[in-house]
């Protein structure tokens, strides 16, 4: 009489662990793996960007002195920015550039793109990649340029005027005329690339479309505004956004126009921006905790004007 002895389950398990134990590591790989991959990105702007921004406001709070003491303040240096005229007078001069450069530049983009891609030209793909020239050029050589252009003494458009018998301006001796110089230096590099990125958003409307509203009776007018604009809304919310917190950051541009006045932009700070004043008084004169302040500001504007934009663009195309 033979007796055949029957395995328990756990003894089962005992003897075939590595298959359960290779699959619970694989399901932690599979989990972890998306997470792994993203982890570089937001490490480094964590490091770069998030505790920079949180220093600032850390430093916003205190008279800091770079080699000196650090003495909490509170919110002294923000009372004190608000009671100021030169931040006022920059930031009214960030907003008159903004919108003198931003408008007509996105305009002159959405009608040049909508030409290049309607219009039958030879050697059509040398015009739009020649769209990029003045983006990749640098901004001093367009500051240079310009700077002759507009020169008050021997500039290109004090000759033309001559010309014309009319009297010779210097537009960087007055507010509106410095908004008007920088203006057209930021249009001249910008209204290219967005013009390239209404251009792409173009030739993805099939023409399928603009024949059969041609076929309907609709005119290249109404083909634009009820076929064009709302096919290119999410390129054009995108452009105006990051158009808003690029131009209200502008620095580069107001900085090289007016080389001899530096960091005020002309004797009476005619063109300085925000970003001028923050770099002006955060490395110029060395208080850190002030241009901190300045710098939270600006964050603020910067983020209440894009959240302004998303909601403007938002209420629009739910009205459509």
């Amino acid at each position: 009489m033979s007796v055949t002895a029957t395995a328990t389950p756990i003894e089962k398990r005992a003897r075939h662990p590595r298959p359960q134990r290779r699959r619970i590591r694989s399901s932690l790989a599979e989990r972890i793996a998306p997470y792994a991959y993203v982890a570089p990105f937001f490490v480094i702007f964590a490091i770069f960007g998030l505790f920079p921004l949180l220093f600032t406001f850390y430093v916003a709070l205190f008279d800091w002195n770079p080699i000196g003491e650090q003495t909490f303040v509170g919110f002294a240096n923000f009372e004190r920015l608000f009671a100021d005229p030169r931040f006022w007078n920059a930031f009214v001069n960030t907003f008159g550039i903004f919108l003198i450069s931003t408008i007509p530049q996105l305009l002159l983009a959405l009608a040049l793109a909508h030409l290049l891609n309607h219009a039958r030209l030879k050697w059509a793909n040398f015009f739009r990649m020649s769209l990029l020239v003045p983006y990749i050029t640098s901004v001093a050589a367009t500051a240079l340029v310009f700077g002759q252009i507009f020169d008050k003494n021997f500039g290109l458009l004090n000759w033309v005027l001559e010309i014309f018998g009319l009297p010779s301006v210097n537009l960087l001796a007055s507010q509106v005329g410095s908004w008007v110089v920088i203006s057209a230096m930021v249009m001249w590099r910008w209204f290219g690339y967005n013009a390239l990125l209404y251009l792409a958003g173009l030739q993805a409307i099939p023409r399928e479309m603009y024949e059969a509203a041609s076929v309907d009776g609709a005119s290249g007018w109404q083909q634009f505004i009820h076929l064009t604009i709302p096919s290119l809304r999410p390129i054009i919310i995108f452009t105006v956004i990051m158009s808003t917190i690029g131009g209200l950051q502008i620095f580069t541009e107001p900085l090289l126009v007016s080389p001899e006045t530096g960091l005020t932009c002309g004797a009476g700070r005619q063109c300085q921006t925000l970003s001028l004043f923050l770099y002006e008084q955060g490395f110029g004169q060395f208080e850190f905790g002030y241009g901190s302040a300045i710098g939270v500001a600006l964050f603020v504007i910067v983020v209440v004007a894009a959240l302004i934009n998303f909601f403007l663009s938002t209420r629009t195309r739910g009205a459509h």
